[in-house]
């Protein structure tokens, strides 16, 4: 395949010419509307996947890399500004997870909001959500990362309010899009800092990621400080906190349950292949920051708390589409761990196999909550104490629900068992190594891990199985019959949450490979964490022009090889691998132990869940609440302490700097203006100019009469003067 930009562009514009033409189209003919935009993501999907057909296939290696660029503008010879593309292995796959899921929540889009009266706007905001995350993936330079990463906010802001009649979804929607910026403006300060370094090493500033690697690899950042703190500590610290707030990690997860408030198919592109995974792909592409900042052991440690937390979370929520939400965090969780844990491989295949079972889990909840009316509110149901024996009304919702929640709970054989064990395994090696460190994180790990099995089957059984305990919900329930835009979208989403998919093995331990490819693990060899070796590749790197013909790279990449041993010893890689499988053993007895005791509180009752509730009551309100995090947000931080500020803040405008820097400036002026007219007045006007004026007035009275031009007067004059004279010889 050509890499120009006849055959990348489209991916991108596929999807925003979309909203663009949907704009004009949307009122006069929604139906059309909604195809055309399911049309130009399946397009996005086709190109993508001739992409991941190249990359993925072991037609390229896992060094290779396409980067291509155009001059955005030039400012003169300190300023110029290129964006491009830049495609690898991690890219590649994101794509295609992007647009082949996008594809069919938009699908299944079309059955859940077919009737609504806003159908076709929320489909073109769908679209551009879309190809906001696709621009994500395609891009070169983390400034067009950060461009299409606020596309997202925007559209996220959009969906998650669309029902702004009412107060609840636009509050939500508000506090996404505010609690998110936080991280956004650590964003900028980072993009500032890559900035200033790539400028003073290469003598001319960059966003890219190669000339960032590049910098890396050069020791840019040796010995720079910043506020007494290492320059790439204070820069990989401000991405990862974009990574808090997009993916809600621990402390600002608090917008993504909320954000239950959009529609579900919503719920599903926020929660699996868009805005979330942004957050957790961004550390990844700049791992290398993290890495020689030493951020690694705080990025571990909030990834554990935040699987944990939202975990435990979960367990007390009613609402079934919450649960899903806390789980959202929870996993994102569990990337930011392997993250943490250096496991970057199974990081990025965790988001991977995540989408995928999320997506189909949201829309299950979707076709269940729209089955279920109220008949005395005239709204959906979707909580779960209200339901119970659904399986018999809904079997392909029940069929998908149940595989993917085997998958989430890391049950061999599912993709789920493959990438969040890969996690385990190496938090449980650096908790075993270094307990005093890594101790804690790890056994937050794997009590997340048993909580997850735990919760996912208390949904399902609370959902599908047992007595309805709502008997007129469940008998004004239809019986679902098959449907193409309903079903299938879940059923292909189910079929990809089997484990060899992704491992290229049915149990993820490398037994069988996988077709075309020379190694076991297709997807752990092509996927490769970016050390010392792999980012000296960057050094004498030179970008490709965008143009219309294909320039192939001169160099020839070797196809990849898996390595069993991972670059260790051949002690260290057993010693690795023992401590693995027992891991993956400790994971799967979790999963059936989580498994085995929401059956027994659910269906066999013999455990009550009133008596735990009861029991643990405090630290069951305390879940209730969500660990006080919104109170403390907005009762204390916000109410008690932001605007307790903002009032002092009024206080020095209104009473100092308005009372004595302006209104007192007045009065200063005031009194300057009162004695500058007494001075006038009496100085200027009086002494000067009016007394200039009476002096005159008097010398000419003088002369006058000195000079009047009688001859008298002159003789009197003369006599005066010669008897003054004699008076003064007879005196003398």
């Amino acid at each position: 395949m050509d890499y120009t930009v006849a055959s990348i562009a489209p991916i991108v514009l596929l999807p925003f010419l979309a909203f663009v033409i949907g704009s004009f189209t949307a009122k006069k003919f929604p139906k059309f509307t909604g195809i055309m935009v399911c049309v130009a993501i399946f397009g996005s999907f086709l190109l993508s996947a001739r992409i991941f057909s190249d990359f993925v296939f072991n037609k390229f290696s896992a060094d290779y890399y396409i980067h291509k660029t155009f001059l955005w503008f030039d400012l003169g010879p300190a300023f110029k500004l290129n964006l491009g593309i830049y495609i690898d292995q991690m890219s590649a796959m994101l794509l295609v997870m992007v647009s082949g899921v996008g594809f069919l929540i938009h699908l299944f889009a079309t059955y859940y909001m077919g009737e609504d009266k806003r159908y076709a706007s929320y489909m073109i905001y769908m679209s551009l959500f879309t190809a906001g995350m696709l621009g994500v993936a395609l891009s070169d330079n983390l400034l067009g990362f950060f461009m299409f990463w606020e596309v997202m906010g925007f559209c996220s802001y959009s969906l998650i309010g669309f029902y702004f009649e009412r107060e609840a979804p636009g509050d939500a929607s508000l506090k996404a899009f505010m609690t998110t910026r936080i991280g956004d403006v650590f964003f900028l300060f980072g993009l500032l800092i890559v900035w200033n370094v790539t400028t003073q090493v290469n003598g001319q500033g960059s966003f890219a990621f190669v000339d960032l690697y590049n910098v890396i690899a050069a020791g840019g950042f040796d010995g720079q400080m910043l506020l007494g703190i290492p320059l790439a500590t204070f820069a990989g610290l401000c991405f990862f906190m974009g990574t808090i707030g997009k993916s809600a990690q621990f402390p600002l997860q608090v917008w993504l349950p909320d954000a239950m408030q959009g529609p579900t198919p919503t719920s599903a592109l926020i929660h699996a292949a868009t805005m979330v995974a942004a957050g957790v792909y961004l550390s990844l592409r700049v791992y290398p920051l993290l890495e020689i900042g030493h951020l690694l052991t705080f990025v571990t440690y909030i990834g554990a708390i935040t699987a944990f937390g939202a975990a435990t979370m979960a367990l007390v929520q009613t609402d079934i589409k919450a649960v899903l939400a806390y789980s959202t965090i929870s996993q994102l969780g569990f990337m930011v761990l392997g993250v943490g844990v250096g496991n970057y491989n199974a990081a990025f295949m965790h988001l991977i196999t995540h989408a995928v079972f999320k997506a189909c889990l949201f829309l299950s909840s979707g076709s269940v909550i729209h089955s279920l009316h109220d008949h005395h509110t005239h709204g959906h149901v979707q909580e779960m104490p209200r339901m119970g024996g659904l399986a018999k009304k809904m079997p392909y919702t029940c069929f998908a629900m149940v595989v993917c929640s085997l998958a989430i709970s890391g049950v061999p054989f599912f993709s789920g068992f493959v990438s969040k064990d890969r996690i385990l395994g190496d938090a449980l090696i650096h908790g075993l190594e270094n307990p005093m460190v890594y101790g804690l994180p790890m056994f937050l790990g794997f009590l997340a891990a048993l909580l997850t099995a735990f919760y996912m089957f208390r949904m399902i059984f609370l959902t599908f199985y047992g007595e309805p305990r709502d008997k007129e919900l469940y008998d004004h329930c239809h019986t679902e019959t098959f449907s193409f835009n309903r079903n299938l979208p879940l059923l292909i989403l189910t079929v990809f949450t089997l484990g060899f998919w992704y491992s290229g093995s049915l149990t993820g331990q490398g037994l069988v490979k996988f077709p075309g490819v020379e190694n076991k693990e297709w997807f752990q060899t092509l996927i490769e964490k970016p050390d010392d070796k792999h980012l000296a590749k960057f050094e004498t790197y030179t970008s490709q022009t965008w143009g219309k013909v294909d320039i192939k790279p001169e160099v020839t990449f070797p196809k990849s090889h898996y390595d069993p041993t991972h670059g260790l010893s051949e002690a260290d890689a057993h010693h690795a691998h023992t401590i693995h499988v027992s891991g993956a053993i400790g994971s799967i007895f979790i999963a059936f132990l989580g498994i085995f005791l929401a059956y027994l509180m659910y269906i066999r009752k013999s455990l009550n869940p009133g008596w735990w509730v009861s029991t643990f009551s405090g630290w069951y309100q305390t879940l209730k609440n969500k660990y006080y995090f919104d109170h403390f947000y907005i009762d204390i931080l916000i109410k008690k302490v932001l605007f307790k500020f903002q009032d002092f803040v009024a206080w020095v405008d209104m009473g100092i700097w308005d009372r004595i820097f302006i209104d007192g400036w007045a009065k200063v002026n005031d009194t300057f203006s009162y004695w500058t007219r007494k001075f006038d007045d009496i100085v200027i006007d009086t002494i000067a100019v009016d007394g200039t004026g009476a002096s005159v007035r008097f010398f000419n009275l003088v002369l006058r009469t000195f000079q009047s031009g009688k001859i008298q007067f002159y003789f009197v004059v003369i006599f005066v003067v010669l008897a003054s004279y004699l008076l003064t010889l007879k005196v003398v």
